[in-house]
């Protein structure tokens, strides 16, 4: 076969420039780009180069050659977002994760609120096997320990179950976990005195972790819940992450200002403590949180036999109603539910709604009746709106209070969940950033960056510089915002246009590539 002249030329340049590319310096170019670099600093102009999943150039690069090349002009680059309170512990078998980095989130922490893998170390090696798009790490939970041991008994440990329950947390630091967690108001968590939880967290301690805590009550007695979270870091010298710092009592509003005093005053005695919070006024919980835990004692079938008993039924809804006004509410309005399996026609409706479908009345006796058939149907997940926004904003000001989502992974259409779980991170950028200056950009890329990233001992993440892990968001500040609702949930945000994990796209122009690049983080001892 006859090759022109001019046809070997094309070819030969052709071979130079494939050369050239694979030869070329950097395997990803973000150029144009407005850096934030995650420390608080302001935000510089330049370009972010990245080779073999770690940052190796941050500046003015040029029109050097790379395998990649994005050009940012008018968009934001900042390092992902680590979330630390998730309840994504299911992700390997979700594991594109897509909530989470569609909303720019790169790493989370999951075993939150005393709930985590029974084996650490399998969970672990079952997200290494599947390959997962976010980095990973867990706590391991009291709640799951106590059951181990204990079941749902309220009482005391014996000093037998009691180290046991060390063990266990022992063994979970060893195969991998970041810290201990508690959820001091689920059971059997509840159940436990502030002993045994020191003695649980200094397992942890020992081993270089942190404890988070979603603590014994945020309203009625918050101060009290906060001291005794101090408490454990003081004594032991561990970090110690509040997880979820709201006000959930409409009677206690306002006591977000002597909560953080008393963070204040423990950081400025050397306590290494700080808090995340969600940008939203309702949370989201099971319904079983709302009943006495006495009743909730001994797991389903002694729950169930309470229940159907007229005389301690009676006794229950008394207790909940007097539990609803010391709180500020006169029935269960504020309810909503956000998943329901025995019915999922409820899902969406508040109870009072509920009541009125099963019923025909939306009483307040309706609603507790209502909640009564819930339970007894297997339980059902919430959305509660009771917090007030003066309170989110006092805390989302504080600078040792993070950013985290408080959500597991969500399959599109699946239940009517906390829109937190789409949108949590584009809410912060563009309500409370953009709209309503509550916090500065580079502020509130710092609270979901550098913050977490060093108080959970994140090694290389967290910040934009030479050497760091590769882990970045990109996004337009003038339009990113969350879209998801109560209402309508599942919907992805505005305005994130590209996720990168180790020096690999996972969002590229808004849509998941498929990529799986995430890894298990471990922590790193002080």
């Amino acid at each position: 076969m006859r090759v022109s002249v001019g046809s070997l030329l094309a070819i030969l340049l052709s071979v130079a420039v494939s050369g050239a590319r694979q030869d070329a310096p950097y395997h990803l170019v973000l150029a144009n780009v407005r850096i934030v670099d995650g420390t608080g600093a302001p935000t510089q102009s330049g370009d972010v180069a990245i080779r073999d999943g770690r940052i190796v150039r941050v500046g003015r690069i040029g029109n050097v050659t790379s395998k990649d090349r994005i050009d940012g002009t008018g968009l934001v680059v900042a390092p992902g977002f680590i979330d630390v309170h998730t309840h994504a512990d299911n992700v390997a078998s979700q594991p594109l994760a897509e909530n989470f980095v569609r909303m720019g989130v790169t790493s989370i922490v999951a075993g939150n609120c005393g709930s985590s893998a029974s084996s650490v170390g399998e969970a672990l090696e079952r997200i290494r096997e599947a390959g997962v798009s976010v980095n990973f790490a867990t706590l391991v939970g009291h709640n799951t320990v106590r059951s181990a041991v204990m079941g749902s008994a309220e009482r005391e440990p014996s000093v037998g179950e009691l180290g046991r329950m060390k063990g266990l947390v022992f063994k979970g630091m060893a195969d991998g976990a970041v810290g201990f967690s508690t959820g001091l108001q689920y059971v059997p968590g509840t159940y436990s005195k502030p002993n045994e939880i020191l003695e649980l967290a200094r397992v942890a301690a020992n081993e270089g972790g942190i404890y988070a805590t979603h603590m014994r009550n945020e309203g009625t007695a918050l101060e009290a819940a906060v001291a005794e979270s101090i408490h454990v870091a003081r004594t032991l010298g561990m970090a110690l992450q509040i997880s979820h710092l709201k006000v959930d009592s409409p009677s206690r509003w306002g006591a977000s200002a002597a909560a953080l005093k008393l963070i204040d005053d423990a950081r400025a005695a050397g306590v290494r403590v700080e808090a995340d919070q969600y940008a939203y006024t309702a949370g989201s919980s099971s319904l079983s949180i709302r009943f006495p835990s006495w009743a909730l004692e001994g797991g389903a079938p002694q729950m169930r036999q309470r229940l159907n008993d007229p005389i301690t039924w009676a006794r229950i809804k008394a207790e909940m109603q007097a539990l609803f006004e010391e709180r500020g509410f006169t029935d269960l309005s504020w309810a909503a539910v956000a998943s329901y399996r025995a019915d999922p026609s409820l899902n969406g409706l508040s109870m009072k709604d509920v009541a009125v479908k099963l019923s025909g009345s939306g009483s307040t006796d309706a609603q507790l009746e209502a909640a009564r058939t819930l339970m007894l149907g297997g339980g059902a997940s919430m959305v509660y709106h009771f917090m007030g926004d003066e309170d989110i904003a006092r805390i989302m000001r504080h600078p040792m209070v993070g950013i985290a989502s408080d959500a597991g992974v969500l399959q599109p259409g699946v239940g009517v969940p906390h829109p937190r779980g789409y949108g949590n991170t584009a809410r912060v950028l563009g309500e409370y950033v953009r709209e309503r200056r509550i916090l500065t950009l580079e502020e509130a890329v710092r609270k979901m960056t550098s913050l977490p990233a060093e108080h959970f001992g994140f090694a290389g993440r967290g910040v934009i510089r030479e050497g760091a892990v590769a882990d970045l968001v990109v996004f337009d500040a003038a339009r990113v915002r969350d879209t998801a609702t109560y209402a309508q949930p599942h919907a992805y945000p505005d305005g994130i246009t590209h996720v990168i994990v180790r020096g690999e796209f996972v969002v590229k122009n808004g849509v998941h590539t498929g990529a799986r690049p995430g890894q298990v983080l471990m922590r790193t001892r002080r």
